[in-house]
């Protein structure tokens, strides 16, 4: 089975390379990687025993729905695996994603370990990362007993690292590319995947290790794109997403309610971006908390 790794990028070149250097380390390496490059200029890369193609798209306003289809429509793979850029593929994780696809259709979403703030300094090494990577407490874990099971609430499906073929991937139209920017995007595509009678399952395996970087959660820096696609699954499914941000959101005092909708009050300011800003001891920043925070201040108000 031929492999193509999809991935997209604006920045963040040192998570890149790392991202490449993981992929040489594979057992199975995959047989390309395409990067959807969300900047004017190509990136510089490690050399590689394998394919790797940029795809250069310019802005990085372009929807990540947009950029994601962009490379996996360009691949040639009959299995598309896609990776953040941010993250680094355990040795196993393409041969993972190929033995569960012998017996899998839809979608499998590998596990995920986040790595502390200087995780990568010294290096790739996969003892340290095993050691010091810890699970997302608000993301389901990989299944108990056995190599895999089914999800069975479409608002679990997660991108950052997930596989499935090309030709279920084309059967479900890719990413809905209305979506702007940041915010909704995978919760649609998941409810699409469902609508079509696909699979969601979570592998036992598959591992990425995310590496650390700065970031908000609630994701207040996307503010308007939040608000702007929570609208547009509206329309589409009848029904609303993202309701804990937005919820946060209100409390923060930066939305209200409007009739169905939501109206915009202000732009968020420093002390919005500190509130939900990661911490440099946390090794990812969790919206469960804030929004914890936030409903207990209102009560006490």
């Amino acid at each position: 089975m031929k492999v193509s790794v999809c991935t997209l990028a604006h920045g963040r070149a040192g998570h890149l390379a790392n991202l490449v250097e993981g992929l040489c380390s594979a057992t199975r390496p995959p047989d390309e990687l395409v990067i959807a490059v969300m900047q004017p200029q190509a990136y510089t890369l490690p050399d590689a025993p394998f394919n790797v193609r940029q795809i250069v798209l310019g802005g990085k306003d372009m929807p990540l729905a947009k950029a994601r289809n962009t490379a996996a429509r360009a691949a040639n793979g009959e299995l598309l695996v896609f990776l953040d850029v941010d993250c680094i593929p355990a040795p196993g994780l393409i041969e993972d994603y190929v033995t569960a696809a012998r017996s899998l259709d839809g979608v499998m979403m590998g596990e995920v370990a986040y790595l502390p703030r200087g995780g990568t300094d010294a290096g790739l090494d996969y003892t340290r990362f095993e050691r010091q990577g810890v699970r997302h407490s608000e993301r389901p874990g990989p299944p108990e007993n056995g190599p895999w099971r089914e999800c069975e609430d479409y608002r679990c499906f997660w991108s950052l690292n997930f596989a499935m073929t090309a030709m279920a991937f084309a059967a479900v139209g890719g990413f809905d590319e209305r979506f702007v920017g940041y915010g909704g995007e995978d919760t649609d595509f998941g409810r699409m995947v469902a609508s079509q009678g696909h699979k969601l399952h979570w592998l036992s395996g598959a591992k990425a290790y995310h590496q650390y970087h700065p970031h908000h959660m609630p994701p207040v820096h996307h503010l308007d794109s939040v608000l702007a696609n929570a609208m547009i699954f509206g329309d589409k499914w009848g029904e609303p997403t993202m309701q804990h941000w937005l919820r946060a959101f209100v409390l923060m005092g930066l939305l209200e309610r409007d009739g169905d909708g939501w109206r915009k009050l202000r732009e968020p300011d420093e002390r919005d971006l500190a509130l939900t800003r990661q911490q440099a001891d946390q090794p990812y920043a969790s919206s469960a908390l804030v929004l914890e925070w936030l409903e207990e201040n209102a009560k006490a108000a």
